[in-house]
């Protein structure tokens, strides 16, 4: 039947793009005398994660799963100097009006998660004053000012 798991991923709750268990590779490395389809059969994995196994086990010595990233790159590489200037220039600015500047200055529309994250990256941090308790006469402002704008 196409689409019907068996094996392990089907009682672990295994998921694409997920890690086998530490177990699972223990067992897997633990049958060398077994051809790569023999073990991948047995415990109901693929050939080439067998392979991948075995030749990650050779190479650096590790049996324990590698790290997963993504290699695609993130939509602001390349653009950091231009964001340093942006921050230096409006250090009041919030990451919405950051997000804002982006798309229309580097036509580059991307979420506010993603501009902190790359922010944090480059150590450039929004709040410039140090902490001081709130003033008990001054209420804050009704309308929020952009970088730039009157």
């Amino acid at each position: 039947m196409i689409g019907l798991r068996t094996g392990p991923e089907a009682t672990m709750g295994w998921r694409r793009g997920q890690a086998y268990s530490q177990d699972l590779r223990d067992r897997v490395l633990a049958s060398d005398g077994l051809s790569a389809a023999a073990v991948a059969k047995r415990f109901g994995v693929s050939n080439s994660y067998v392979i991948k196994a075995r030749e990650r086990r050779d190479r650096l010595g590790d049996v324990a799963a590698g790290r997963q990233t993504s290699h695609t790159p993130g939509k602001l590489d390349g653009h950091d100097d231009a964001l340093q200037a942006r921050v230096v220039r409006c250090p009041d600015a919030t990451l919405a009006e950051h997000c804002t500047w982006a798309r229309a200055e580097l036509g580059i529309s991307l979420g506010i998660t993603a501009m902190w994250k790359r922010l944090r990256r480059l150590k450039l941090t929004l709040k410039k004053s140090a902490w001081s308790p709130p003033s008990k006469r001054a209420l804050p402002s009704s309308k929020p000012v952009g970088c730039g704008t009157s």
